[in-house]
């Protein structure tokens, strides 16, 4: 039982430890044009991101797919410019006219590209190529939950925002995925440059 715990926090610690924004970014971006009232929707696309996520993480892990790190660095920061973009670009639709299609599948592809970015930190902290499965999915358990923290976080602070303070929820989008942008650039910067 020890052994659970120790992946499962690490898998939590990962998402939370500021120092590792990236992904907290990518969630923040993917909920803030959502409230409480869109749970169901809101929902399928965490579920949707964390399938994606976990596949390539266990595909990483398992060396069936092997990508070059600096490169899933890139794609990585892409994801969260192209989803903060798209909040930025839909901040007039209703959170029902969103075009789900395009959500769920850019989603799961994001969630592929993060999972693979995580599987090289596991396979930091568990080099032993026996016995991976149940480590690997403590691990991925621990970071679903951190996810559903940085959810929930978001969504209190939107509901917030948009109910005690009447900030609109047009312009909590736009200002929500504005930092994000500005967070996020100079890391894109900085890895296009390493990839030189």
């Amino acid at each position: 039982m020890s052994e659970f715990w120790l992946y499962f926090k690490l898998g939590l610690e990962h998402v939370l430890d500021w120092l590792a924004y990236d992904h907290i970014l990518f969630i923040i971006v993917l909920v803030a044009a959502y409230s409480f009232a869109s749970w169901k929707r809101l929902l399928w696309l965490v579920s949707i991101f964390t399938i994606g996520h976990t596949l390539s993480l266990f595909l990483s892990v398992y060396e069936v797919v092997q990508v070059n790190d600096s490169f899933v660095e890139l794609l990585i920061a892409f994801t969260i410019v192209f989803t903060a973009c798209y909040n930025i670009l839909t901040t007039k639709k209703k959170e029902h006219q969103r075009n789900i299609g395009i959500l769920y599948f850019s989603t799961a592809f994001f969630g592929v590209i993060h999972g693979l970015g995580f599987s090289r930190y596991f396979k930091m902290i568990f080099p032993d190529t026996s016995n991976k499965f149940f480590p690997l999915m403590e691990f991925a358990l621990g970071i679903e939950t951190a996810q559903i923290i940085v959810v929930f976080s978001v969504l209190i602070l939107a509901f917030i925002s948009q109910n005690i303070f009447l900030v609109k929820r047009r312009d909590w989008i736009l200002v929500v995925s504005a930092v994000v942008i500005g967070i996020i650039l100079p890391i894109l910067r900085d890895t296009i440059l390493a990839l030189w």
